[in-house]
């Protein structure tokens, strides 16, 4: 699926439906060069979801952690991530489970130490707008985005 985003609203309000077909569990990759958007994408998913607190890039702390109803939402940016050695003495495995949805800027930094994605997220520069590129890369993935296409049917 390819949909273009003309500007940081169009972002926003694009998470915000990607927050409707989310679910605990899952973990989604968001790709793309600085400054594409993944961020500001994380934050229309959560204000999708119900979150309307300040939501941070996660670039010095690699992780900010959020809760929103009954689940929890955690945002990682490796894209400072040096040392794999720091993936196991944070417990970041501990995170990826099926009490939260977890949402990875930069996955390719942490080295095949994450699960496997069920969503992988790209968001392409193109002048002033962005692109973004969804693929299903498991079972879960592909039920979110079929759930989201009947959505979206239904809404045309």
């Amino acid at each position: 699926m390819i949909q273009h985003l003309a500007d940081e609203k169009a972002t926003l309000s694009f998470g915000a439906e990607l927050a409707a077909v989310l679910h605990s569990g899952l973990i989604i990759f968001l790709n793309g060069d600085l400054g594409a958007g993944k961020t500001t994408l994380v934050r229309g998913v959560l204000r999708g979801m119900g979150y309307m607190q300040i939501v941070k890039s996660p670039t010095y702390n690699l992780v900010e952690f959020y809760k929103v109803s009954n689940i929890l939402c955690y945002h990682f940016d490796f894209y400072r991530f040096n040392d794999p050695v720091e993936w196991e003495e944070a417990g970041f495995r501990e995170y990826f489970n099926d009490d939260s949805i977890c949402l990875v800027e930069w996955p390719e930094k942490a080295n095949g130490l994450l699960p496997i994605a069920d969503l992988q997220v790209t968001l392409h520069i193109i002048e002033s707008s962005r692109n973004i590129e969804i693929h299903a890369g498991t079972e879960a993935g592909k039920q979110c985005l079929t759930h989201w296409k009947n959505i979206t049917d239904h809404n045309v």
